[in-house]
């Protein structure tokens, strides 16, 4: 009897020996007959790699932004397919589909949880499509428009604008090395939402492969999935290809600042009356906030000269400090490369830098804010900034525009009502458990210190910081279960889940296109009464 446990523990182990070599030779046999399927349609062979292809591990890092996702034991695509034209995107769906491979496709890999190129399911068989030749920019200054493929990074979208034009720009993030694709698909905040509102809400048109693997436009899609692409979240409804944007008038002139203060120089209470000022502020400034160990940093970006700043800043925000020596006026396209890099005297060919800083593991939440959070919660939260393993707090107002579109506009509804985006964000380069967890910890503690002064009922959150913690999908037979999908879903979408998921029934009811938080199909009972 005492040889029992060891007899059985044997057994389980041969099980899952056997289980794990089925779905090995299932997996291998699904990549080459997808492959093989591929080449079928006269997709070139140096743009098909797999895990025995010398360069796959390259490819599969070459745009991974969260190490956490490149660990040893991630699940890793059965191929990456680096399409070089839209028939090659057409058939990578029609053969993964065909063959159940399944599609992720990634254009810049700055999903916060690694969603367009790894899998928290061993089981699932799934391909990359990797976007990055479609990154052509061309802008036609007379009609204030632009096409961007999303494979373009933001920065290569910033840099093609500012050569077309010193008066027109496009609304749009921070981070240059951010790709268009999966920025626009979530909606899109940055230093000109105030004034012009969001990335996507500047969308006139897009070229899409559907779940049949057809190309269309907005035409050809219709308005309910054109609706549901600019703002619904990547990996739902198809593979966006490229976009039409519409670009905006700035002025030549443009004023920016930096201005730091410390816990020692009332940072308290600077960050406490920001909280109204901030998205009160005329729609032509955004004064953000990053707020870091013992220090608050204040950065605007005025569509004007410094001398008219001033008189704002002297209106609304006297406890600030500003004055002339602070302001610096620069075109709008330096202005990118100052919020990127802290300077606007570096070359603007920084922009086209597609890689940026990598190799970081990264962890990162948000909150919506929709009353000031009191002075005493903001001098408890030193006590979590000034540890040794704290990330940093960014906070992005809200008001101006993103206050007069309506929610429903796009699938994104954070508008009236939120003060400002609260962004819990932590990177770090330590390789290993030990750090894992206390980076991870320290993001995941803070975010409920501050449950009782954020968005209620439900609390939510910005769909382009990815957050797994909120909730992940389960089948329901072969789709993705609508009621699991809607604990996180009303969390990024609130009112508009229902119809995001009305629009993938229309689009995809077998749910190709899926991931751990993509949009399910509504189910047939729910219907939806506008579509």
């Amino acid at each position: 009897m005492a040889r029992t446990p060891r007899i059985l523990h044997l057994l389980v182990a041969l099980c899952s020996l056997s289980s794990s070599s089925i779905t090995v030779a299932s997996a291998s046999g699904a990549a080459d007959s997808f492959l093989g399927c591929l080449a079928a349609a006269g997709v070139p062979p140096r743009l098909l790699q797999t895990p025995a292809s010398p360069s796959y591990d390259a490819l599969l890092r070459s745009s991974v932004r969260n190490l956490r996702y490149v660990a040893p034991g991630t699940p890793r695509p059965l191929a990456i397919v680096a399409a070089a034209e839209p028939a090659h995107s057409q058939a990578t769906v029609r053969c993964g589909r065909r063959h159940g491979v399944r599609i992720r496709a990634r254009s810049g890999g700055h999903d916060y949880e690694g969603l367009s190129y790894a899998s928290l399911d061993p089981r699932e068989r799934f391909a990359v499509l990797d976007l990055a030749a479609f990154r052509e920019v061309r802008v036609d200054a007379a009609r204030a428009e632009a096409w961007a493929g999303s494979g373009a990074t933001l920065g290569e979208v910033y840099y093609a604008v500012g050569a077309a034009s010193r008066a027109l720009a496009f609304p749009a993030g921070v981070c240059p090395t951010v790709g268009v694709g999966g920025h626009l698909s979530g909606g899109g905040f940055g230093t000109l939402m105030r004034r012009y509102g969001l990335a996507a809400d500047n969308v006139l048109d897009a070229v899409l492969v559907d779940a049949e693997g057809r190309l269309l436009n907005r035409t050809t899609m219709g308005e309910d999935l054109f609706w549901a692409i600019r703002g619904g979240g990547g990996e739902s409804f198809g593979v966006v290809l490229s976009w039409k944007l519409r670009l905006v008038p700035v002025p030549e002139t443009v004023t920016v600042f930096t201005v730091r203060r410390s816990r020692n120089q009332s940072a308290s209470d600077l960050i406490t009356k920001w909280q109204e000022i901030a998205p009160a502020l005329p729609r032509d400034l955004i004064l953000r906030v990053v707020v870091q160990s013992r220090h608050a940093q204040f950065e605007a970006l005025f569509l004007g000269r410094c001398s008219r700043l001033l008189d704002h800043m002297r209106a609304h925000f006297p406890d600030l400090g500003v004055a002339r020596a602070d302001c610096e006026e620069i075109s709008w396209i330096q202005s990118t490369v100052y919020f990127a890099f802290y300077s606007s005297s570096k070359p603007l060919e920084l922009l086209l830098d597609r890689i940026g800083e990598t190799g970081r593991y990264v962890k990162a939440k948000s909150d919506y804010v929709q009353e000031p959070i009191p002075r005493r919660v903001w001098e408890s939260t030193w006590s979590w900034l000034e540890k040794p393993e704290a990330g940093l707090l960014i906070l992005d107002p809200y008001g101006g525009r993103m206050a007069s579109i309506s929610p429903s506009a796009t699938p994104f509804p954070h508008r009236k009502g939120n003060l400002y985006n609260l962004q819990y964000y932590s990177s770090w380069f330590e390789n290993g458990t030990a750090a894992l967890e206390k980076r991870m910890s320290w993001v995941r503690g803070l975010y409920r210190e501050m449950e009782p002064y954020v968005s209620k009922n439900p609390r939510t959150g910005y769909v382009n910081y990815r957050d797994l913690d909120l909730g992940t999908n389960e089948l329901q037979g072969n789709v993705t279960s609508y009621a699991k999908a809607r604990i996180w879903g009303e969390k990024y979408f609130r009112g508009n889940f229902e119809r995001l998921a009305a629009v993938k029934s229309m689009v995809d009811p077998d749910d190709f296109f899926r991931n751990e938080q993509s949009i399910p199909p509504l189910p047939a009972a729910k219907g939806w009464s506008s579509i």
